[in-house]
């Protein structure tokens, strides 16, 4: 009987150890986008994700690490906490647009945004970067170099990249709340649409990228 339960055990254990190896935790680690600011929690982007993968049977959890306000400076501070707790697969990085809002220097924000990459990969996990644009009273020269910072990083450090990830939302007023910066819910599908096609690739999972296209050549060699 005592080596009946044994076994029994030891292939309990390595059904768990293999479905663990499956899937694993993406980490959310944003600002306001990505915090559901203005709209019920369950109808973000994020929330999204997590009906996203469960419906298709993906087996990855989400934890949300997003604050309202939050900064590329505030996010490298709460990142190993973050890291140690959740211990993901995956850490998706969706801060700058507070850096730029608030007139930050381009180098600072690159230079957290890098040490967050680095900072995550030393854990164990892939990283996807989410691109924002900032809006155009902000001047064009400082609006390209800031939006520059996403591609160009993600280049450097080898990582996927979304690079703007309210593409085809923060131009169209009628998925914009009334403050003009921040998403409406009809807006947060296409937000998981854009975020998804990049994600999808990462999940290593044929049902996560059934439908989209493969990256170009640039993003496959990142």
């Amino acid at each position: 009987m005592r080596v009946f339960f044994c076994i029994v055990c030891a292939i309990l254990l390595s059904v768990v150890g293999a479905s663990q190896a499956a899937g694993g935790t993406v980490l959310i680690v944003g600002d306001s986008l990505s915090a559901a600011y203005g709209i019920e929690k369950q109808l973000g982007w994020v929330s999204l994700l997590e009906r996203r993968l469960r419906d298709r049977e993906i087996a990855f959890d989400v934890a949300n690490a997003s604050i309202t306000g939050d900064t590329t400076r505030g996010g490298l501070s709460r990142l190993p906490a973050a890291l140690d707790r959740f211990e993901p697969a995956i850490v998706v990085i969706a801060l700058g647009g507070n850096d730029g809002l608030r007139g930050f220097a381009p180098s600072q924000t690159r230079a957290n945004l890098r040490d967050m990459i680095r900072l995550s990969r030393d854990a164990g996990a892939d990283v996807l970067l989410l691109g924002v644009k900032l809006p155009a009273n902000y001047g064009k020269a400082y609006g390209d170099k800031f939006h520059r910072i996403f591609q160009d990083l993600a280049t450097a450090e080898g990582v996927r990249v979304v690079p703007f990830f309210l593409e085809g939302v923060a131009e169209t007023r009628e998925l914009m709340q009334a403050d003009g910066i921040h998403p409406d819910v009809d807006a947060q599908p296409r937000i998981l649409d854009n975020v998804w096609a990049q994600l999808a690739p990462m999940l290593d999972d044929d049902s996560a990228t059934a439908g989209i296209p493969g990256p170009p050549r640039q993003q496959e060699a990142l």
